[in-house]
């Protein structure tokens, strides 16, 4: 009897894992295209500066445009509204990864609530136990914490860029592409994609039972 509740209450815990780890798929698909979505706006963004700090440098009184004493303040004007209109753009796509981070955090979190609900009943050492194709139960879930966590950080640093814009520099908003892909290199861009072939043999062999 008591090998029968515990064979339940683990099957209920390793169906929770992979729904979680499903919607992780799907969430890691959003999350790398919505990041592809990111690099031409942000290489707009950056020549937009670039345009407006050599509208910045020129003297107009020096060239035939001296006739047109508005012309560099409406030639900064647009630039600028160029580039809020960008950013406007990138907002959206921070919303985007932000839901992504939400719909993670959600779910990880219950399937810690479906853990913690029959830990008693499977007991450590089942909690432990792993064979050469499926991870232990305390993999996987320190595995979804790591996942949740990469999300967390990566939306924060790249928050943080966008936050800290402002047109007074626009050197460093010229180098906005270089700082962004750099928080891809400090941080381990690969740790769901290597994740989820950890637990691949496990996704298959509960689509099997």
């Amino acid at each position: 009897m008591k090998l029968m509740a515990q064979k339940q209450a683990l099957l209920a815990v390793h169906q929770s894992l992979e729904k979680c780890f499903q919607v992780i798929e799907k969430q890691q698909s959003l999350w790398d295209s919505t990041l592809v979505e990111c690099t031409p706006l942000l290489s707009s963004l950056s020549n937009l500066a670039e345009q407006l700090q050599a509208c910045n440098k020129v003297d107009f009184k020096n060239t035939p445009f001296r006739e047109f004493p508005d012309l560099k303040h409406r030639l900064k004007y647009k630039l600028t509204q160029a580039m809020e209109i960008n950013l406007e753009k990138l907002g959206e796509k921070m919303n985007v990864l932000q839901r992504v981070c939400d719909t993670t955090s959600n779910h990880v979190s219950t399937c810690f609530q479906m853990y913690e609900l029959h830990a008693d009943t499977i007991g450590l050492a089942a909690v432990l136990e792993r064979s050469s194709l499926n991870p232990s139960v305390a993999d996987m879930l320190e595995w979804l914490q790591d996942i949740e966590r990469f999300y967390k950080n990566r939306l924060l640093a790249k928050k943080v860029l966008l936050q800290n814009i402002n047109y007074d520099k626009l050197p460093n908003i010229q180098a906005l592409p270089q700082s962004w892909n750099r928080i891809k290199e400090e941080m381990d861009q690969d740790l769901v994609r290597d994740t989820l072939l950890k637990v691949a043999f496990f996704m298959e062999s509960r689509q099997g039972s």
